[in-house]
């Protein structure tokens, strides 16, 4: 069926207090999408931003983030006075991470004081059900605050390594700090099950990005040492990234700790059932990132500086996704397919029977055909004019040259002023089943407004919306096209 739906992450939305939350503004976005006729919502990963600020880079893969915990809400369910959170309340147009690193956990551990005084029965089940992570992310969190957010490879020896004695006398004299951040996750999925529940209601879908490596400073690798390429003390030897290509001359070096997927066959890849069983609850549809990497993925020996002395090794294939169907049923799954891709690669895909990816930024070469240009399009794909990589297409017009520029406005019949509006017309008239577009694009916003830039650091996961900007005559606007093109 054909359908459309916007991009944009949770920290992006409109809040009072520096970052959007899953409170009344998610709510009202929701109402957005309703009213512009959009059927999915996709919002990138929800998890605690680490290193980078990146939602891509996180403590646990598993944890939602504590940034997105609505604080208002936690006021009308009277764990918080307003008192308590006036004054957090700024105008910012833009995330300060640094700021909401020093002030979230304090607010919150206000909350949990009250929060303890009187436990709800579901908060029993929840910690029961989510066991299998949360125990261990609870710990590796309350070590973190005791080692001063250090890396655990910089811990003590015994606490690095866990060995059993100095962790069970940890758990029994830090019990109410692993508490506290066992509380924190309690209340992100009671508030976010709650906004999903309007959105299914609305007719609205999420999407949710799933990424393929986790961080190396996270409880996932803490807890799971065997599922990773690591030394005996517990450092990897060989990195994830990808070789040079369209963002990076020297490539990107991610340096996430690769999987051993021999190790993981042999439980029948449990890590990652658990992975996605738990995500295929979060979300509506899951989209996988780098799904290339599951084919063959790109090593990259630890100390390099770039990603140029890597090389590729054999990936799980077929045999983790007929893991994953058999045990997951009804899992709905996106392959973002881009990058360097082979053929066999492409058959992967084929024999996944996912939908892969179109992004139409990469459409346009004057002197050849590409398989991103929207006449090359087939039913079972998901299109975007760009992803939260990319520049905005505003942003990307004003940067090409005067040929490349001259054969976009030809394709698309289009000028100057119009160029963006032109851009989207055309890829929802495509034949692609679902068409995902960014927020800053519906907004004719430049490069100002860019997400991300990969392979940089500083200035990303920042941009937020403004309330004034979600407007009757955007949604009227949006609304209209997807009609026309019957999405």
């Amino acid at each position: 069926m054909r359908a459309s739906g916007i991009l944009l992450p949770i920290s992006s939305l409109p809040s009072p207090y520096g970052i959007g939350s899953l409170g009344k503004s998610a709510y009202k976005f929701v109402d957005f999408l309703k009213a512009s006729k959009q059927k999915y919502w996709q919002v990138l990963p929800i998890v605690n931003t680490s290193f980078g600020d990146s939602p891509y880079q996180s403590v646990s893969t598993f944890a939602g983030g504590i940034n997105y915990i609505d604080l208002d809400l936690l006021v009308e369910d009277k764990y918080l006075n307003s008192e308590d959170v006036e004054g957090l309340k700024e105008e910012v147009t833009s995330v300060d991470y640094g700021k909401l690193f020093n002030n979230r956990y304090a607010i919150l551990k206000v909350a949990f004081l009250k929060f303890k005084q009187n436990l709800p029965n579901n908060y029993f089940s929840f910690i029961t059900e989510n066991n299998y992570w949360l125990d261990d992310f609870a710990l590796f969190m309350s070590l973190k605050k005791h080692f001063n957010e250090a890396p655990f490879n910089e811990w003590p020896k015994e606490f690095k390594l866990k060995e059993e004695k100095v962790i069970k006398e940890f758990i029994e004299l830090h019990s109410e700090e692993l508490d506290f951040w066992k509380f924190t996750q309690y209340i992100f999925f009671e508030q976010w099950y709650k906004l999903k529940l309007y959105a299914n209601a609305s007719d609205v879908r999420i999407i949710g990005d799933l990424p393929i490596y986790v961080a190396y400073d996270s409880s996932d690798v803490w807890s799971n040492p065997n599922l990773f390429e690591l030394d005996e003390n517990m450092n990897p030897y060989k990195v994830a990234g990808v070789p040079p290509d369209y963002f990076s001359k020297t490539g990107q070096l991610w340096g996430n700790p690769l999987y051993r997927y021999d190790v993981m066959e042999q439980d029948g890849y449990k890590w990652w059932i658990n992975r996605l069983r738990h995500f295929s609850k979060v979300f509506d549809v899951i989209r996988l990132d780098h799904f290339r990497g599951f084919e063959a993925y790109y090593t990259i020996p630890s100390g390099e500086l770039t990603a140029i002395n890597g090389k590729w090794e054999k990936g799980p294939g077929m045999k983790l996704f007929s893991k994953i169907f058999e045990e997951i049923k009804d899992i709905d799954l996106i392959a973002e397919d881009l990058g360097f891709l082979t053929k066999e690669v492409y058959d992967l895909l084929d024999a996944t029977k996912l939908p892969g990816m179109k992004i139409m930024l990469f459409g346009f070469d004057p002197n050849g055909d590409s398989e991103h240009a929207p006449h090359n399009y087939k039913k079972h794909l998901i299109a975007y004019p760009g992803t939260h990589d990319n520049d905005t297409i505003l942003g990307w017009y004003k940067k090409l040259d005067d040929y490349t520029k001259q054969y976009v406005l030809e394709y698309l019949n289009s000028n100057d002023s119009t160029i963006v509006d032109d851009f989207i017309r055309t890829i929802f008239a495509s034949s692609a089943n679902l068409v995902i577009v960014q927020l800053q694009d519906h907004l004719v916003l430049d490069n100002s407004a860019r997400m991300n830039e990969p392979s940089t650091l500083g200035d990303n996961w920042k941009w937020r919306v403004k309330n004034n900007q979600l407007t009757k005559e955007l949604s009227n606007k949006i609304k209209k096209i997807t009609e026309i093109y019957r999405r």
